[in-house]
């Protein structure tokens, strides 16, 4: 095992193009979260380039030539040898055990129960997004409905990045929760139980339901999927939301524009730990802010009013202050009596969120 050490001691790492992510390492030892190819080992990597080589030890805990009993006898004294201040164990496997070190940075796809700070890494917001194309024309929202928020999307080309994506899943999902999630892609933005689940996939594969129960957990837990509570009713069915909405394109031929453009507008909500619910008619209810996200890319006006109409109930009882409608490229304020009606382009929305 000190052979594969040193192997990894002796490495040169490599972080060409690195661009800067809203979340960054300190000088704290942290535990980073985030689904495969959120950009968790460039964010490592990126880090310890800025310090002296000989003070750190990077180790991929998948290397099929690590075993981790003989890693946790001889680990400790390696760091201590080599005077290692800063060990960073990317895609952590919990049974590796950690001791005493300046400075530990894990790296998994879930949190750790560690004294480690930790850090969750979501994929691209359409800020970062911006940054990775280094350009801001009328071309990077359509880009972005095609590219989604994967940082490597930007470095593939555009007829391999499905299969770039279906390989990402492939490697880190086991088939029963690829299974999920490619049923997932087909009823993104619905109300969805496990139960609905259970029979779409039972007509597919032999599956029980305890067995779906386990790994649905699993991707909501990992945020490769999110459910969305119904305002005041717990209990009642989620609706059903995908961590990207290239996934979509890429493990389903169905399209759905308007499924597409409400889970990316859930997804922006989610980056900015925005609490929201839904309601019957409501796409989003923010109650900190008094505020309905209606998604409706493109719509006119009259038609608009039927649907607010349709609310004014709501907007009475839980004295909603404004209604914001976001939209591919409309933009409008709306008169209403009982609230602030605005139309409001997603790229404008988006930058403007907090």
């Amino acid at each position: 095992m000190n052979t594969l050490l040193n192997e990894y001691y002796r490495y040169d790492l490599h972080n060409a193009g690195y661009l800067e992510r809203k979340v960054s390492i300190s000088e704290e030892s942290v535990s980073i979260y985030g689904i495969a190819q959120s950009g968790k080992t460039s964010l490592i990597k990126h880090y310890l380039l800025s310090h002296k080589k000989s003070s750190y030890l990077y180790l991929d805990c998948r290397d099929i030539r690590l075993n981790v009993s003989d890693l946790n006898t001889v680990l400790e004294g390696f760091c201590k040898e080599h005077k290692i201040s800063i060990l960073a164990l990317d895609n952590y496997r919990e049974d590796i055990v950690l001791f005493e070190i300046d400075q530990l940075i894990l790296a998994s796809e879930h949190p750790i129960e560690t004294s480690c700070t930790a850090v969750q890494l979501n994929l691209l917001d359409y800020e970062e997004f911006l940054a990775f194309e280094q350009k801001y024309d009328s071309t990077a929202l359509s880009h972005f409905f095609q590219l989604g928020g994967f940082p490597a999307m930007h470095k593939i080309a555009s007829e391999d990045r499905s299969l770039y994506l279906q390989k990402t899943f492939i490697t880190a999902l086991d088939e029963t929760e690829l299974a999920i999630l490619i049923q997932a892609t087909k009823m993104t933005t619905q109300k969805v139980s496990a139960h609905n689940l259970y029979e779409r996939l039972k007509l597919e594969r032999k599956i029980s339901k305890d067995k779906l129960y386990i790994h649905l957990q699993s991707l909501y837990d990992r945020r490769y999927l999110y459910g969305l509570e119904k305002f005041n009713h717990p209990s009642a069915v989620k609706k059903l939301y995908l961590c990207d909405i290239a996934i979509k394109h890429a493990l389903t031929l169905q399209k759905h524009f308007g499924r597409v453009f409400e889970n990316l507008i859930y997804l922006e909500l989610v980056k900015h730990a925005v609490e929201c619910y839904y309601e019957e008619g409501i796409d989003f209810y923010l109650p900190s802010r008094a505020q309905i996200i209606l998604a409706i890319p493109f719509e006119n006006e009259h038609s608009l009013f039927k649907k607010i109409e349709a609310l004014e109930a709501f907007i009475i009882t839980h004295e909603v202050q404004e209604v914001i409608i976001v939209t591919m490229n409309l933009e409008s304020t709306l008169s209403h009596p009982m609230a602030k009606i605005e139309m409001i382009p997603f790229a404008q929305w988006a930058l403007g969120e907090e």
